[in-house]
Parts: C-alpha cells; structure tokens; sequence
C-alpha cells in the first residue's frame, strides 16, 4: 500500500470506529506522517487518534507536529507523559517541545526527567527558541587538535554509537575552545599516525544568540550539512544540523504565505473564536483602508453621477496598480527577508522598479485609453484613464518598494503589513488621480 492509500484507510476507519485497525495502520507510518494526519482532522477526531498513538510513538510525532496542534495536544498530557515522551529523542527536539508549554509545567517536566536529561535540555531551554542556541544540540563528538587519528578511532569505537546527521567531528583545545571540524571521512582515509591538527579545517563556527533565520541563509550560502555552535567566548556549546534549518525555512516559507493574509500562525481546526478574534484584526484595519478609499470616491460623487463611464472604468485603475504594487512588495519582501535588500543597494531597487513602473505604466495606459475611446467613443476620457494609470503604476511601484523597508526600520514585519498598506496606497492614488482629472478635463 502506498502512503496516500494508508492514510486514506485510516481515516475510513477511524471514521467508522474501528479502533483495532487505525492501530495497526498507525504502526506503518512515519511519526511525521501521523503528525500531518492529526494536523488535518478536527479536535474532537485528533483527540480520539492521539490516544491511539503507542506511547514510544508520542516524543517523535510531536517533534513533527505544527506548534499549534502540538501545544493541543500536550495539553491532554501530564508532566510525567511529557517527561517519557521526551525519553529518546535528540535534545533540541525535547527542548522544542518543551518550549509550547506554559513555564510552570516546563519545571514540573524536567523535574520528571532524570539529570542527565534535565541539564541537557536546561542548557538548550536557556537561549530563546528563534537562535541558534534555541536549535542546536548538544549531543556532540570532540577531539583535542594533539591527538592522532588511531586514538581518534579507538574513542569512536569506544562510544559504540554516533549522534544522528555526524559528518565531522567538532576540535576543541582544553579550555572547550572551538578550534574547527574534522569530517569523518578524514578519519577513515587518512594515515593513523596523522595528528587531528594536520587535517581539521577551520570552518566557522556560529554564535549562539544568532537569528535563525540567519542560521538558514548561511547554511544555504556553504551548503551546510553542520556547524559549530559557541558563545561569545567561543566555547563550543553544540551543534545545528540540516534537518533543523530545513525545518526553519519551510517554517518561514508557512508562515510568510499567513502572515501575508494576516493570520499568523494558525491551528486548521482551531476553535472558532479563537480563530475569529485573531482575523478580526487585520478584517478592521482593511476595513478602515477601504473606508478611506469611499472617501475618495464620495468626493467626486457629482462627477460620477455625470459621467457614468468613469464607475465602469475606476476598478481597471486601482486593480492594475495594485497588482504592479504586489509584484515590487513581493521582491521587496524576499529580498529583507532574505539580507539582499539594505541601505546601500535601496536606491538602486528603487530605481529600477520606478523605471519598469514607467514603462509597464505607458504600454497599458495606451492599451486601456484605446478601449475607452472605442467602448465610450470619447477620446478625452482615454487620454484621462491613460495618464491616471501611469501615475499609479509609478506610485505603486515607488510605495511596493519602500513600505516593506519603513515597515521594517519601524520593527513591524513587512510581510503582515504590507500587502494592506499597499492597497490603500494604490487605490486612494489611483482614484484620486482618475476621478480628479476627468472632474478638471471632462466636466462641461
């Protein structure tokens, strides 16, 4: 049976209660693709295949779980259910568990775990979620830089059994410093008699308090499969594999595409006024957007009423600045997103999307006058639509631009805010500049 076919069984039997058989099918899936199945089902379903998730199951598929079905389902757990779930697992996969729960029934957990456990997950529980500190484990191999690479082997050999996603052993000297890696593959093609010294490369090492999203980009621009982490002192205090910054990104690429709609991170099957309350926000402020842009229009509501043409033609202004607005905020938005865009090279962007504005502006604006002319057989009225939506477009271009950038140097996300403020840009714009000029040009 293929995954879609599992998935779609368990479902018809969990549909028609047959509890033996969501069971057994829950046994062949991977953890992370029983956790998509319970971030698809509504509470009531989710609670009822939750509890049929054999306990050794529980750690690894809420490891995998969105953070918003995740801190659900914890809530149907004891301390002690979370302190066992946590057992096994790789440290900074607990610690991000650990991190959806309210801070009183952090302590209770780790007062559950044992001490070793309890002091490594602390450590990780110490740095805030969105750092390199908040995703690296502290499950790492260390060498000393005098040592040669058959004691190197024999230690190996000793611990039986590597930390996932090893390609390089971390060097240290005897202070904890971080010196550099010595990958694997160095170990097993390399004289014995060679010192860890002769061999390591000294690639960099990234700072505890890093973003993540910075930890992303510099792992996108090395391609990456690890990298040290240290503190300020360079003491090396773990590790970031791949798979966590993986993680990151898809993280962000989800919560951008939400956010652009104003809904943050969201639970499918959240409740509905939680849901509600949280959408209420963004529906008001575009509500107040577009109040502002009627405003606009009620001023020239004479010239409308006389000249009916202009109501059939309004929305070709505004929708096609806007549209040209989106297309500037969306590259904006990456390249902030992304570290591209900054004060020195602003100019130069601003520059280029005033000049596509332009001429994107002047090859439209002819298409749309010569449709007026023919449609309404008034030649005025096409020069009238043709230059308003030359100066929207330039307007849209310039304000997809610089919104992004002001909303970013104010600590606002331009991702949330942008797509809003744009469309009240470009359609205020867009109708004050149509409905002005055929009120100056048109009316006798």
């Amino acid at each position: 049976m293929t995954e879609l076919t599992i998935q779609a069984s368990l479902l018809e039997a969990l549909e028609s209660e047959q509890y033996d058989r969501v069971s057994k099918l829950l046994t062949t899936l991977h953890p992370s693709e029983i956790a998509d199945l319970l971030e698809s089902l509504p509470a009531r379903s989710r609670e009822i295949l939750w509890g049929l998730i054999e306990p050794g199951q529980e750690g690894n598929v809420l490891s995998h779980a969105q953070d918003a079905v995740r801190t659900g389902l914890l809530e149907l757990m004891q301390p002690e259910q979370v302190a066992d779930a946590t057992i096994g697992l790789a440290t900074d996969d607990a610690a991000d568990i650990l991190q959806d729960l309210p801070d009183e029934v952090i302590d209770s957990v780790l007062l559950s775990m044992d001490a070793q456990n309890r002091a490594r997950v602390s450590a990780i529980l110490s740095y805030p979620e969105d750092t390199a500190g908040g995703l690296m484990n502290i499950d790492v191999v260390s060498v000393r830089a005098d040592v040669p690479l058959d004691v190197v082997c024999r230690y190996l050999r000793q611990l039986g059994k590597l930390p996932e996603h090893t390609d390089s052993l971390m060097v240290v000297d005897r202070q904890s410093q971080y010196m550099g890696t010595l990958p694997l593959s160095s170990v097993l093609t390399m004289k014995p008699d060679v010192t860890v010294g002769e061999i390591m490369q000294t690639g960099m090492a990234i700072l505890a308090t890093t973003p993540d999203h910075e930890v992303a980009r510099i792992f996108a621009q090395r391609d990456l499969i690890s990298a040290a982490v240290v503190d300020e002192q360079d003491k090396l205090l773990g590790r970031i594999t791949v798979d966590d910054v993986v993680d990151v990104i898809q993280d962000s690429a989800e919560q951008a595409v939400m956010n652009m709609a104003g809904l943050g991170e969201d639970d499918m099957f959240a409740p509905v006024l939680f849901s509600a309350r949280r959408r209420a926000i963004w529906l008001a402020i575009n509500l107040l957007t577009a109040f502002l842009a009627s405003w606009v229009i009620g001023r020239f509501e004479n010239t409308i009423e006389q000249l009916v043409a202009l109501a059939v033609l309004m929305p070709i202004v505004a929708s096609m600045g806007g549209n040209a607005g989106i297309q500037t905020l969306t590259i904006a938005v990456r390249g902030l997103a992304l570290g591209q865009l900054s004060k020195a090279n602003a100019p130069s962007l601003l520059l280029k999307e005033f000049a596509v504005g332009a001429l994107n502006g002047v090859i439209w604006a002819c298409v749309v006058a010569l449709i007026a002319v023919i449609w309404f057989g008034k030649i005025a009225l096409g020069i009238v639509i043709g230059v308003a939506m030359i100066v929207n477009l330039l307007t849209a271009a310039v304000a997809g631009a610089v919104i992004p950038m002001l909303l970013k140097k104010a600590g606002v996300d331009p991702a949330i805010a942008s797509g809003v403020l744009l469309t009240a840009v470009t359609d205020v714009v867009g109708f004050m500049t149509f409905l002005g000029l055929a009120t100056i040009f048109l009316m006798p």
